[in-house]
């Protein structure tokens, strides 16, 4: 029996089967998100293969990838989707949002910027699951299934959709035991005497530090590099060299003095936080709602 022939529901169903699949990597992951069994989540692909004369998925023993084909019907299914759930959104209202809302962010800005301000909008929306992806890669939003991703820096140029959520300025941050050990500099110059933990906005670039007409080259140096923000302030607090990151990143940790604020009295430049949708879809209204949150909430960050 081919898809389809029970009604539009089983096509949708099926649509629906294959892009959790796709995202997740997994038949089961898949099945339990439509709370499927793996048997009957197989049977569907395989049914939807057959249809279309194709096959979608290359499954080894060590992974499960999408085919050339499976990733061009993935990019043209999902906005199909987006927009029948953007549909269901539309008719139930902003207040009723329903359905999986997934958020793709860093962890250091997700423990200390997003999550302690998430309750509100959890509590406005009781029918909306959010699935937050502590990553602090950048993620193929359609590829990975993201409806939208919080990303800080320069955006390459990209056909996604964007929006700032977010400005802040970029500061020096130390241990005391490392300040203790090492003293403390006066300049920015002092710094080339000085260890890094090389991460976020210092990971290999120059630094550039204001101060009315001066301007002060800094390139930083250090032992030790970390890829995920939130370990990389950890670091500092060990007192296992110095880092730059922005505000928010380190003001808790300014406010309990486990982090002393270096050169307060020069500035760097401020960095933004954008709001990514995936590009050639309609933001779903919940992805929509929730950089609203953000953007109101993060306003006295």
């Amino acid at each position: 029996m081919a898809i389809g022939s029970e009604g539009l529901s089983d096509r949708f169903q099926a649509l629906r089967l294959f892009v959790e699949i796709a995202r997740t990597g997994s038949f089961s992951k898949g099945a339990r998100a439509l709370k499927l069994s793996q048997p009957t989540a197989s049977r569907i692909i395989a049914l939807l293969e057959e249809q279309l004369g194709t096959t979608l998925f290359s499954r080894s023993t060590r992974a499960l990838t999408l085919t050339e084909p499976g990733c061009a019907y993935l990019a043209r299914v999902q906005p199909i989707l987006a927009s029948l759930d953007e549909a269901d959104d539309a008719v139930r209202g902003s207040d009723d949002l329903r359905g999986t809302l997934r958020v793709a962010v860093s962890s250091i800005f997700a423990s200390r910027a997003i999550v302690p301000r998430l309750g509100a909008f959890v509590a406005r929306h009781p029918n909306l699951r959010i699935e937050l992806t502590i990553d602090d890669r950048r993620q193929d939003l359609i590829q990975e299934g993201i409806d939208v991703a919080i990303r800080f820096g320069r955006l390459p140029d990209s056909s996604a959709i964007a929006r700032l959520v977010g400005r802040w300025p970029l500061i020096v941050a130390a241990a005391p035991a490392y300040l203790e050990a090492h003293g403390i500099p006066e300049t920015p110059d002092d710094l080339a005497n000085h260890t890094f933990v090389l991460a976020g906005p210092v990971a290999g670039k120059e630094l550039l530090f204001h101060q009315g007409d001066r301007h002060v080259k800094v390139q930083p140096r250090g032992q030790v590099a970390i890829d995920g923000a939130e370990v990389a302030v950890s670091a500092v607090r060990a007192g296992l060299g110095i880092a730059v990151a922005s505000l928010p990143s380190f003001s808790e940790d300014l406010d309990t003095g486990n982090l002393v604020q270096l050169l307060s009295d020069w500035t760097l430049a401020d960095i933004e936080a954008h709001a990514l949708f995936a590009s050639g879809q309609a933001a779903k209204p919940g992805a929509r709602a929730f950089v609203d949150h953000l953007v109101e909430v993060l306003r006295s960050v």
